[in-house]
């Protein structure tokens, strides 16, 4: 199982087993829902595109992993599998 399983793995379990203090957990209980979720994509989008302008490798690989936690996060939310977007790269290579 590779990390990016195993976080998304977690995410699912704070989804469906909420726990206190749970980054995850707290943006799948926000009364915005998956608006809050879609908010800190948005959010993470312009921090990659800031520091790929702006900053540092290190920056730039920091604010990416933010940015592909939170659609971890989106597709986790919507009942969405890693596997299909894994088929859907796969698919592109050819």
């Amino acid at each position: 199982m590779d990390v990016f399983d195993e976080v998304y793995d977690v995410i699912k379990d704070r989804k469906e087993h909420p726990k206190e203090g749970s980054y995850v957990a707290s943006l799948y209980a926000d009364k915005k829902g998956i608006d809050k979720i879609l908010e800190k994509i948005g959010e993470e989008s312009t921090e990659v595109i800031i520091a790929a302008k702006n900053g540092g490798e290190s920056e730039i690989v920091y604010e990416s992993a933010d940015l592909i936690f939170h659609l971890m996060v989106m597709l986790a939310a919507k009942d969405i599998p890693l596997q299909k977007i894994r088929d859907e790269l796969q698919r592109r290579r050819h």
